[in-house]
């Protein structure tokens, strides 16, 4: 059975944003002990030109944890500003890194929200493309009433394996390889 591929530590994906010249944070609380929130935000330092007094905020994502292995549920993620080619997958790499090293949580939920059609199948496609795959539709039902309210709107349920995201987002960053880490 041959070795999959390496995955980057929180650790190493903090080192590779300072080398990008970004600042990656997480904010983690675990209330009484019951489940976990998240909120994971990619910065930057504002250049000299800039009137700006204190950081940049590029993207950042929140979202929650139980301890199950299906417990990961990640609700909001923006992304805006220049460098977001970086940023978002930094932003996946290190949510699914902490994960792993910090939850017994191995897969994750999303909601592609359908607020527009146009930007719904963007976010079905970027999903897909980090490997979550669709669950089912929530839509105007009466059985759909309690996840809509746990989720903010109608679209599609996806999961997808912590790991391969984790692998698929570091591939998109070129750590493929882990090699300067």
């Amino acid at each position: 059975m041959t070795n999959p591929t390496p995955v980057p530590t929180l650790a190493d994906l903090e080192a590779e944003a300072s080398r990008r010249g970004l600042l990656l944070r997480l904010q983690v609380r675990r209330p009484a002990g019951v489940a976990w929130t998240l909120r994971v935000g990619v910065a930057r330092r504002p250049q000299p030109e800039e009137a700006c007094g204190g950081l940049l905020l590029l993207g950042e994502l929140k979202g929650w944890a139980l301890a199950t292995a299906d417990g990961l549920r990640l609700d909001t993620m923006r992304v805006q500003g220049e460098q977001t080619a970086a940023v978002a997958p930094l932003i996946c790499a290190a949510t699914f890194a902490w994960a792993l090293e910090a939850t017994p949580c191995r897969r994750a939920t999303i909601l592609a929200i359908r607020d527009s059609e146009k930007q719904h199948r963007r976010l079905v496609r970027y999903f897909r493309q980090l490997g979550f795959t669709p669950l089912r539709e929530l839509g105007a039902g009466p059985a759909d009433l309690a996840p809509r309210l746990l989720w903010g709107g109608a679209g599609l349920l996806m999961r997808a394996d912590a790991g391969e995201v984790l692998r698929r987002s570091a591939r998109r960053l070129d750590l493929g390889g882990l090699d300067g880490l």
